[in-house]
């Protein structure tokens, strides 16, 4: 019998936060102890290594239109274990009150960093104290929401939402492709420790997991639409076919992106701007094809009496 791959067990919450994580969920995002009267979220992300879900209750701050968390580790001269995860995969989810929802999350760099990092400890002293203890640059997160699109009451509604997010990445991958182009031609990029602009490879690795995720689950959906659409055989093959294609070209871009620094800028352009294309025209497609079987199938689904 298949298996959803989206089915996937409980996050693990590390002892000394269980409690906190509970009252939490129980309160609306409110708890007494240490963290009483704090701005407190719950970010889960995926293990580096591990590939499992892992909850921790952290501070956060806003600094205009932007959700950040500090990576403080209480001054330790480590970045804490959220940290690393959200390096090797920064699609993670938030829980803010009694809100949750997605987000990718984007370490700050440079002067901006800096400057949001200022304007933190003007308001919670304490992190700057971390800082003085320790040589390690205490790295700022902006946690940026996944685009809401609207209403959805169908799978139809949902294939947009997702594709539109697509999108959204994938531009943000360009502009910021860009934008580390004219640094490079000018001198005045700063290196990170990674060697690439932050935003510009968590963006890009935001796009490569999400498209992973929405074909497994597409892949798993098929069958169940074709033994129900028979005459949706041929364009499920066509699709699946597709998939095959939109995977080496997102290894393409993954390999693309990894020369960024040494690559001939007019040369990296032309192959973006044409995996680009092939991309769009691969969701155009699916939504053209899709949408009509796609609108008479309520989401989210509707148990049976």
């Amino acid at each position: 019998m298949s298996q959803n791959p989206h089915a996937r067990p409980e996050p693990h919450v590390s002892d000394v936060n269980v409690l906190v994580v509970e009252e939490f969920r129980a309160n609306g995002g409110r708890v007494g102890g240490m963290f009483e009267g704090g701005d407190l979220l719950l970010l889960t992300t995926v293990g580096a290594r591990s590939g499992r879900e892992h909850t921790a209750p952290l501070g956060y701050a806003r600094v205009g239109d932007r959700l950040l968390v500090v990576a403080s580790a209480g001054g330790s001269d480590r970045d804490p274990a959220w940290y690393h995860n959200l390096i090797a995969h920064p699609m993670v989810r938030v829980e803010l009150g009694t809100e949750e929802f997605g987000a990718v999350a984007v370490p700050m760099e440079g002067e901006e960093r800096d400057r949001l990092f200022t304007e933190i400890v003007e308001r919670i002293p304490g992190y700057g104290d971390y800082q003085k203890g320790t040589d390690r640059m205490i790295p700022v997160v902006s946690l940026e929401r996944h685009y809401v699109w609207g209403e959805v009451t169908n799978l139809a509604d949902k294939l947009v939402e997702v594709h539109t997010w697509l999108r959204s990445q994938l531009s943000h991958v360009r502009s910021e492709a860009e934008a580390y182009l004219a640094d490079r031609g000018t001198g005045t990029g700063r290196p990170t420790p990674l060697g690439l602009s932050l935003q510009l490879r968590q963006h890009c690795l935001a796009f490569c997991e999400s498209l992973s995720f929405h074909h497994d689950g597409e892949e798993f959906m098929f069958p169940h639409m074709t033994e129900r659409n028979p005459d949706l055989a041929d364009v499920v093959e066509r699709l699946k076919a597709e998939h095959r294609t939109v995977n080496r070209l997102r290894g393409e871009l993954e390999g693309l992106l990894a020369d960024l620094s040494t690559a001939d800028p007019e040369r990296f352009r032309a192959d973006l701007a044409r995996m680009t294309e092939e991309m769009e025209a691969h969701l155009d497609y699916e939504e053209a094809e899709l949408f009509p079987t796609l609108a008479a199938i309520p989401f989210p689904p509707v148990a049976p009496a």
